[in-house]
């Protein structure tokens, strides 16, 4: 009898396990999100089971005003169709403000349905600017400017009855960090966040039901300077957006009978200023704890000598609601060591290169001051290096108030560093007292990578890392000298490794939006993004192709047709742009950056310098930008744009050929970019490609298997060799562990991705000081093709609808493995060589089907799981010395040897 239950346990074990199942269900790539503007929102979920094969044959999607669907505003019925991702909305006009609940089931091919998915909800932000009842307000203090002390402003407000939900609609001019009845609300920093405020300004949306009570409540707002009117770009530039802080504030109360209370920025506000004495972006913060205003965000407190505000005239035109992910603090580091340099300063190490903050604990006397430094390398003679942060000062300053243990952590800077050097610290400082937490843009992660090879490891640690530190809020060079600005260039070429590591898609969705914003009349792109740097006559190829490179990026990585259609005006601005400035069809006009920090030595007496002329890179990338519009044009539809652009883009390969390469195929530069863009932007027709992949692995070689790419031609390195037949080559420049090459920083002991290959020299030198960041993430664009090489894992259909597992073993690795969670679910692919066995793993998310390639299988004796793989049914076909199988969703095992 025991065993017989036994058995009927585990039947219903498996039973339960190959049901369909939905899981993760989003609603514009968030969960149960606040604040949408999305006039027709976008569902997604994900198909599990145990099962093999399996698609989904139809869906049926639910749009309630309660959760328990009673009031259904939408219903599609069971609709025949696979698609699972981003289903739109179809139903009557959205309210602002309002909150809906959503559900999905899903049919397969078996017959099978499932359950109902868990209730999920959405809830409209505000859509017009009528929709505010707010006005904004602004501090009236005397003396408010850049560099002077942060205000705060507060106030009290009656709820008369209990309460059933509140939203707080929050944005500020400046930097804001909002408190109810003391405590903090939300979880978010350095909000509202970067945008081109003149143009979009983001606000968010809190719950903030928990925080209030019946009676009597306070509230109060922290504002600091920020990017909006802080030290931003160079020359000590302020003040870009404006001059003064204020406050939008806008808190909507539900009672339990359904009655409704709004309280707003007015005139009945206060203002002061407190401990925070100072804050920027490149200063960083100081803060002095005599200064605290104890219990100010409670009710209580007695204000009588603040300030009052003042109504200022600013507009609601530009607001809208937050679409990018928020930041938020994430791993936090203890303190690894504490050093004594040879100059005698107290240095903390934490370990690791990061982007945040510290958290200081110490206890002291009334006056005692604290100051910190950050830096990220100690130079040779093992002391605290800060050249490379230029003008930016990255210091705090703390004022200990006296009496106990005092807790401090910034809050309107942030930092780029390992170590840090402290001054004035009472007492002995241990490594108890101090611990670093990493603050960055919450995207989820979705990407996995390793292998036998340590140091690769160690590369892959760096690239996520770089990204890191580097995605907080808008994609920055780098993060802690005084630039951490949107450069294009840098986000173009690192996109596609990104959205491996970390879903991006609502971050570069946010932050195209303001490229597109910044775009000028005349269809130019800024050099950066937002743009602080001004108006410009140039328009660098490569950086202002951000343009079309990340859309279309961002498309093939998530199946989302918006980005095409938001950006298509955008995009064909620029290239129309181009067209307009070339001659004889040649895009060589112009200032352009070019290939940036290319292989140069500085005593070059023989011309290893890998200079690649600049208009040939332009004709490359204007190639590209005009391919790219053809595609987006195609996709959405647009055929007339598709045949007037393929025409031109005829024009552009051909007018290459007569200008930059001669019959035989040898370009006017003979560099590994040269060769790498003419490659991979199709520029030479097929006669002449063998020969250049030639040109280009005999470059690799004639310089001992070392790269000499800058930032455009290092993206498309190893792929180029790859698409040729030269993966080996590939494996030669990865492996590769001296200078330049993506080993050497990490034999350096590097933890993120530096600016340049050599920013430490093997002496412990430094590169100019005046441009060496040790974290800036454009040369961790290696990453895409470790990912679509050696684990193989590729998209052969935009979102990963369908897949391409092909992995290409190489080199010294004997074992590789990686995990991607894509629109549909996780796809793996996991391989190891012993000998002559090889061994193969891959996971094929339910709703889509996949390609596998078993490489050098052909002729050999091939199991999958316990089956021949002749017996399996498989559809297969042999090339060279590989097989590709075609398979359905499920998890598979081969062997062979």
């Amino acid at each position: 009898m025991t065993r017989l239950i036994f058995f009927l346990c585990l039947l219903a074990t498996a039973t339960q396990a190959q049901k369909l199942a939905i899981t993760t269900p989003t609603c514009e790539y968030q969960h149960n999100p606040l604040g949408l503007d999305a006039p027709t929102p976008r569902f997604s979920w994900v198909l599990t089971t145990t099962r093999r094969n399996v698609l989904q044959t139809g869906y049926e999607l639910v749009v309630s005003r309660d959760a328990g669907f009673r009031d259904v505003i939408w219903k599609t019925g069971r609709v025949k169709s696979d698609q699972s991702v981003l289903v739109s909305y179809r139903g009557p006009a959205l309210t602002a403000g309002e909150k809906y609940h959503w559900r999905v089931r899903v049919w397969d091919n078996g017959g099978n349905a499932s359950a109902w998915s868990t209730t999920q909800s959405f809830e409209m932000g505000l859509l017009q600017p009528g929709d505010w009842t707010a006005a904004w307000i602004e501090p009236d203090l005397p003396g408010d400017a850049v560099n002077k002390p942060a205000p705060m402003m507060r106030r009290e407000f009656t709820l008369g009855k209990p309460v059933a939900t509140a939203r707080l609609y929050i944005t500020a001019h400046g930097l804001y960090e909002a408190h109810i009845n003391g405590q903090r609300v939300g979880d978010a920093y350095l909000t509202p966040g970067w945008t081109s405020y003149n143009k979009r300004l983001q606000y968010q949306v809190y719950d903030v039901t928990p925080l209030l009570k019946t009676g009597v409540n306070a509230t109060g707002v922290l504002l600091g300077d920020g990017w909006y009117r802080g030290n931003l770009a160079w020359a000590d530039t302020k003040n870009i957006y404006g001059s003064t802080l204020g406050l939008l504030y806008e808190l909507r109360v539900t009672y339990t009978d359904g009655t409704r209370q709004v309280i707003t920025s007015d005139k009945q506000w206060k203002s002061n200023t407190g401990p925070i004495v100072r804050a920027g972006i490149y200063y960083g913060e100081a803060y002095d704890a005599r200064l605290e205003k104890t219990g100010w965000t409670q009710t209580g407190y007695t204000d009588a000598g603040w300030q009052g505000v003042k109504v200022a005239e600013g507009g609601k035109d530009n607001l809208v609601a937050t679409c990018g992910p928020p930041v938020r603090k994430h791993e936090t580091f203890r303190a690894q060591k504490i050093l004594h340099t040879p100059k005698g300063e107290t240095v903390v190490d934490f370990g690791q290169n990061l982007v945040g903050w510290i958290t200081l604990k110490v206890s002291g006397k009334a006056g005692d001051r604290i100051t910190i430094r950050h830096a990220e390398v100690l130079d040779r003679e093992g002391n605290f290096y800060t050249d490379n942060l230029r003008a930016a000062q990255a210091e705090v300053v703390y004022t200990l108030k006296g009496g106990g243990q005092e807790v401090y952590e910034p809050r309107f800077s942030f930092f780029g560093f390992r170590y840090i050097k402290v001054e004035g610290y009472p007492g002995t400082l241990t490594t108890e007292n101090i611990s670093a937490t990493a603050l960055y843009s919450d995207m989820p992660s979705t990407g996995s990578f390793s292998t036998s090879h340590p140091l690769i490891n160690q590369l892959q640690h760096n690239i996520r890392w770089g990204q890191n530190g580097n995605f907080v809020d808008v994609p920055t060079d780098c993060p802690q000298r005084d630039e951490r600005l949107g450069w294009t260039g840098d986000a173009q070429v690192f996109a596609r490794t990104a959205a491996f590591n970390r879903q991006v898609a609502g971050f570069f969705n946010k932050w195209m939006h303001d490229v597109a914003a910044d775009q000028q009349a005349d269809g130019r792109i800024p050099f950066v993004i937002p743009n602080v740097l001004g108006p410009n006559d140039a328009a660098s190829t490569g950086w202002a192709d951000v343009v079309t490179i990340i859309p279309w990026t961002m498309y093939q990585a998530y199946g989302d047709t918006t980005f095409l259609r938001q950006q298509y005006p955008s995009m064909k601005a620029w290239v129309d742009y181009m067209e307009r400035n070339s001659q004889h069809d040649l895009w060589n006009t112009g200032f352009h950056f070019g290939d940036w920090l290319f292989y140069r030595p500085f005593d070059d007496n023989d011309g290893t310098s890998a200079v690649t002329d600049k208009y040939l890179i332009a004709q490359c990338f204007r190639a590209n930008s005009v391919q790219l519009m053809i595609n987006a044009a195609t996709i959405l539809g647009r055929q007339d744009d598709a045949q007037a652009y393929s025409s031109q883009l005829k024009k552009i390969k051909d007018a290459f050929l007569r200008e930059y390469a001669t019959p035989s195929g040898r370009l006017v530069s003979g560099t590994q970019t040269a060769y790498v863009l003419a490659l991979q932007f199709d520029m030479l027709p097929e006669n002449l490609r063998a020969q250049a992949a030639d040109r280009l692995v005999a470059n690799v070689r004639q310089y001992g298997n070392h790269l000499t790419t800058g930032f455009l031609g290092t993206p498309y390195l190893c792929h180029v060799l790859s698409q040729t037949g030269h993966t080996d080559v590939a494996y030669d420049l990865l492996l590769q562990e001296t200078y330049p090459s993506w080993l050497y920083p990490v034999k350096m002991g590097a933890t993120t991705i530096w600016e340049r290959w050599d920013g430490q020299r093997p002496d412990g030198t430094f590169q100019t000081p005046g441009m060496n960041s040790f974290n800036h993430y454009a040369y961790g664009a290696i990453g895409d093709w470790m990912y679509r090489r050696i684990t193989g894992i590729r998209n052969a259909a935009p979102g990963y609808k369908h897949i391409t597992i092909a992995p290409e073993p190489g080199g010294n690795v004997q074992q590789a493995a990686a995990e991607l969670v894509t629109p549909h679910g996780i796809v793996s692919s996991a391989w190891k060589k012993a000998g002559a066995a090889f061994t193969l793993d891959v996971t094929i998310p339910a709703n889509t089907t996949a390609e596998v390639v078993l490489p050098g299988a052909a002729g050999k004796k091939v199991i999958e799981t316990r089956t021949a793989l002749e017996q399996t049914g498989f559809a297969q076909k042999t090339a060279g010395s590989d097989i590709t199988v075609t398979l359905g969703s499920g998890t598979y095992h081969f062997q062979y040897e």
